[in-house]
């Protein structure tokens, strides 16, 4: 979980209470972060059985408005930001114009004229200014990254919704999925998006970072009888693999297609244009010479990220994310394939400490929340 990074790692406005609570805190994209506080186990479970608490105010977001703002988010992103409503989000992909990954986004209409991009951590430096060079011809439109105006908090499981009511007048039951509102928070005025990076429902809570303390102190109270949990960066990582969740820099980057990463419905195939847009339909028209994969482990071992992949003793690909998921059971993971190599049930094997231990291909995502 810990990314090099020059100079002092950056502090989220909750890292005094993370280490409060005894969090075990790793470097992650340049930033003081808790990967863990009771154990990843107990962290991932809760979320699955009851809600987890994450601060995710490492993420970065870059507003662009103008009258001519939707015309530049079309053209740097790869869904269709025109189907969009206001207060609805999308996944979506700042995309190269080889069709690749400078990040993958989330894409908030905040008004006809105005847009935000929930970014990476790790990319925020770099997709403000790809997004600023990118833009330039497309109109009226201007890119700020806003991302010191935010603290972030994700609230995720079952028991998500019931517990965040209790602190908000909002009406949580009439936000759908990949829509947001605006009110307060235990007091605080807050921007509160059905979304989340786990497989569950929950709730992602933007508030003033200097509001931010206040924010996570009332969650984990008005949770207390849930017992929801505050959870690290190691169960996020671990509740996004199980659900098939992307992570950029492992999953996916600047070398792998939107196609070949499997997310060919992240993309507006009905747009005039976007970057990359030739390279993906050609893409889609031709197949991709490979493809992301979910996996399972068939023999006791579990695949980790940049293991090799063998199919009839010759190396094909490599692995991206994996892992022995806590709450499945299961030794699993994603991994790139040929994309003849890439049908449920395909066997191959995978190098781990220098043997080759046995996997077959499955559908994904590997976990599904009960409706």
């Amino acid at each position: 979980m810990s990314l090099p990074a020059p100079g002092p790692l950056k502090k989220t406005p909750l890292n005094a209470r993370h280490r409060s609570l005894g969090a075990r805190m790793v470097e992650f994209g340049g930033w003081d972060m808790p990967v863990e506080y009771s154990g990843i186990v107990d962290e991932h479970m809760a979320v699955r059985t009851r809600a987890g608490l994450f601060d995710v105010s490492h993420m970065g977001e870059i507003e662009i408005a103008g009258r001519d703002a939707l015309t530049a988010v079309q053209h740097i992103t790869s869904n269709d930001a025109s189907r969009l409503a206001t207060n609805q989000i999308q996944y979506s992909a700042l995309t190269t114009p080889q069709g690749t990954f400078v990040d993958d986004v989330l894409v908030y209409k905040l008004a006809d004229e105005h847009f935000m991009l929930v970014v990476n951590a790790s990319n925020i430096i770099k997709d403000s200014h790809w997004i600023t060079e990118h833009i330039e011809g497309q109109g009226d439109a201007v890119a700020v990254n806003t991302s010191s105006r935010y603290a972030l908090l994700a609230l995720q499981g079952p028991a998500a919704r019931d517990v965040l009511q209790t602190l908000t007048g909002a009406n949580l039951a009439e936000v759908k999925y990949y829509w947001f509102t605006t009110g307060e928070v235990a007091g605080v005025r807050a921007t509160i998006s059905r979304t989340g990076y786990t497989g569950e429902d929950g709730f992602e809570v933007f508030v003033p970072p200097a509001s931010a303390e206040r924010v996570w102190d009332a969650i984990l109270n008005a949770g207390r009888a849930a017992g929801i949990m505050p959870a690290g960066l190691g169960a996020r990582d671990t509740l996004r693999l199980e659900a098939a969740m992307r992570l950029y820099g492992n999953d996916m980057d600047e070398t792998t297609t939107v196609v070949e990463a499997d997310l060919g419905w992240i993309v507006g195939w009905k747009k005039a244009e976007f970057l990359g847009f030739d390279r993906l339909q050609q893409q889609r028209a031709e197949g991709p010479p490979r493809k992301l994969v979910g996996f399972e482990m068939l023999d006791r071992a579990i695949a980790r990220h940049g293991y090799d992949v063998y199919f009839d003793g010759a190396k094909v690909g490599v692995v991206t994310s994996g892992t022995h998921t806590p709450f499945l059971k299961k030794a699993i993971g994603m991994a790139y394939m040929p994309t003849d190599r890439t049908m449920p049930g395909t066997e191959f094997e995978v190098e781990i400490r220098g043997r080759r231990a046995r996997a077959n291909v499955v559908p994904m995502p590997f976990y599904k929340r009960p409706k």
